[in-house]
C-alpha cells in the first residue's frame, strides 16, 4: 500500500541538490507530490521540503536509506508519514481565546495535530477540556515551586510523547533549561507591542497611546525571553473611536489566527529553523 511523506532537510547549498534528492527518491518509486526550495545567500544554506508517496520501501527502510543518502551533502534531515497527526500539548492560563480557537480548528479537522493534553496554572478551563474529551492537568506555580511544577509539566509532555507543544497564552516564564528541552518544538503568542508596550495589559497602554496598528506575533520558544525564531506575524488597523475593549477584542482574534497558522505550518512540517530565523514553505 502507498505511505505519504513529507522530507524535510537543510544543508550548505551546492550544484544539484534538487537532482540529487528528486532522483534518490525517483529510484525508490517514490511519486513527489508537491515540492519547495530554497537558496538562503546570507548563510549559503539550501532548505528543501518534498511530499511524496512511496509504494516500494518501508518508512525504517527510507530512513536507513536517507542516513546513507545524506552524509556526503552535510545534510541535516527529517521523514515524517503523513498519516499520523502531530502530537500535541496546550499550555494555557488565565486566557482561552487561543485556546479555544485552536481546539475548535483541532476538532473540525483543520489542523494536523492530536492534542493529548491540556497543563494550565489555573482550572478556569477543566471544564472546556472535559467537553472536548482531553486531559487537564492543573499545575499551579508560585515563586517556591516553579522548578518542581516545570518538572511535572515536562514529565506530562514526555509521557505523551508530544513533538509540539503550544503556549496558548500561558502567562508564566520558563526556565532556560525548559526552553533547551523544547527546543524547536515549542511555539509562543504574543501581542506584537514588546518591547513598546511591555506588562499585564497592553492594549490600555496602546489605546492610550492612540495606536494604529495592532499585531501578533507567533515565535518558538527560546532562553531569550519573546526574541525566538519568528514563524507569523499580523496586524490589524484600529481608530481613534475604539475603545480599549475593542482592541482587546480585535487583538484576541488576531492572536488566535496567527498562533492557528503557525501551529498549522509546524503540523505540516513547513517551517524549517535558519539560525535565528525560519524558513516557510506555504
Amino acid at each position: 500500500m502507498s505511505q505519504t511523506y513529507i522530507l524535510t532537510l537543510s544543508c550548505p547549498d551546492r550544484l544539484g541538490l534538487v537532482h540529487a534528492v528528486s532522483g534518490f527518491l525517483l529510484e525508490r518509486g517514490g511519486n513527489i507530490e508537491e515540492a519547495a526550495q530554497y537558496n538562503d545567500p546570507d548563510t549559503g544554506l539550501f532548505f528543501m521540503r518534498v511530499q511524496f508517496s512511496c509504494v516500494r520501501l518501508t518508512f525504517q527502510d527510507l530512513r536507513n536509506q536517507l542516513a546513507f543518502f545524506a552524509k556526503p551533502y552535510s545534510m541535516q534531515w527529517r521523514l515524517h508519514p503523513t498519516s499520523q497527526p502531530m502530537r500535541t500539548v496546550l499550555l494555557v492560563s488565565k486566557e482561552g481565546h487561543c485556546l479555544n480557537d485552536l481546539l475548535f480548528r483541532w476538532k473540525s479537522g483543520l489542523l494536523a495535530i492530536d492534542i493529548r493534553a491540556i497543563v494550565s496554572n489555573h482550572r478556569h478551563f477543566y471544564q472546556l477540556a472535559a467537553s472536548y474529551n482531553i486531559p487537564f492537568h492543573y499545575i499551579p506555580v508560585e515563586p517556591d515551586n516553579k522548578a518542581q511544577a516545570e518538572a511535572r509539566q515536562l514529565e506530562i509532555i514526555e509521557s505523551e510523547g508530544a513533538e509540539l507543544v503550544v503556549l496558548a497564552r500561558y502567562m508564566q516564564i520558563l526556565s532556560d533549561e525548559f526552553c533547551q528541552k523544547l527546543a524547536g518544538r515549542a511555539i509562543n503568542i504574543h501581542h506584537s507591542f514588546l518591547p513598546s508596550f511591555k506588562g499585564a495589559k497592553p492594549y490600555y497602554q496602546a489605546h492610550d497611546r492612540g495606536v494604529k496598528l495592532i499585531g501578533a506575533t507567533a515565535h518558538y520558544v527560546t532562553a531569550d525571553l519573546d526574541e525566538g525564531p519568528i514563524i507569523e506575524q499580523d496586524v490589524a488597523r484600529v481608530e481613534h473611536s475604539k475603545t480599549v475593549e475593542d482592541l482587546t477584542t480585535q487583538g484576541r482574534d488576531t492572536e488566535s489566527q496567527v498562533l492557528a497558522r503557525a501551529v498549522k505550518w509546524h503540523s505540516e512540517h513547513r517551517v524549517l529553523l535558519n539560525g535565528h530565523k525560519t524558513v516557510i514553505f506555504k
